[in-house]
């Protein structure tokens, strides 16, 4: 530990954070998405504090754990609330390695891609998971559909000038994550969650996608 310089503090994340994402500072958020962030904050810069730096090494985990996502729900679908725990673990994974690129100063753009990528295939792992559990596939394919469409807009926009991330919808992704722990967890109890579970993430994603296209539309014209 000895000369290993101490992680940033919330504050300090924040201030980086907000450097990268176009001034928008995460401590104004809704309270899902400022509670989901300081949680991971706490938790990267407490791995950041014990040796783990390594950003790719945790994404590299999240990745792996989804890849077990569906196959738990195929193998025993009963179990269904302890693939629900695999999926807050892949969450964690996700979105904790972006944090810790940032508290121990080792982000690098090549790894912000790996991130991005990351975190549509543990979505599309959840979605097969669900679809396995008995929610049909074309509301899964939906679903991944508007996920992916609502990050594509923001990031084209990005691209094309917009110099934040427009704004912080009903469907970012520690909403995503709620909605799908808990639809996991409540599976076991009726065969028509999984699909319930579907139909809500799809109408918050539509309402996000709405929001997003709305804020995109004010920056751009």
């Amino acid at each position: 530990m000895r000369g290993r310089p101490e992680p940033l503090d919330w504050d300090g994340y924040c201030q980086r954070w907000s450097s990268a994402h176009g001034g928008y500072d995460p401590r104004t958020a809704p309270a899902p998405v400022r509670g989901w962030l300081r949680l991971c904050h706490g938790m990267g810069a407490a791995l950041a504090r014990r040796g783990v730096r390594n950003p790719d090494a945790v994404t590299l985990a999240g990745i792996l754990a989804s890849a077990a996502v569906p196959v738990t729900a195929a193998v025993a679908p009963a179990a269904a609330p302890w693939t629900a725990l695999l999926v807050l673990f892949t969450a964690f994974a996700d979105t904790i390695d972006g944090v810790l690129a940032v508290v121990a100063d080792r982000a690098t753009r090549l790894g912000q891609v790996y991130d991005s990528v990351a975190d549509r295939l543990s979505e599309a792992a959840w979605l097969v998971a669900f679809a396995l559990l008995g929610a049909p596939a074309w509301l899964a394919a939906a679903c991944g559909g508007a996920m992916w469409l609502h990050e594509y807009v923001r990031a084209r926009a990005a691209v094309a000038g917009m110099s934040d991330i427009g704004t912080v919808t009903i469907a970012e992704r520690p909403t995503r994550i709620l909605i799908a722990v808990f639809g996991l967890l409540l599976a076991s109890l009726d065969p028509r969650v999984p699909t319930a579970t579907l139909a809500i993430a799809l109408a918050v994603s539509l309402i996000g996608l709405a929001q997003l296209l709305a804020a995109v539309r004010r920056s751009l014209r």
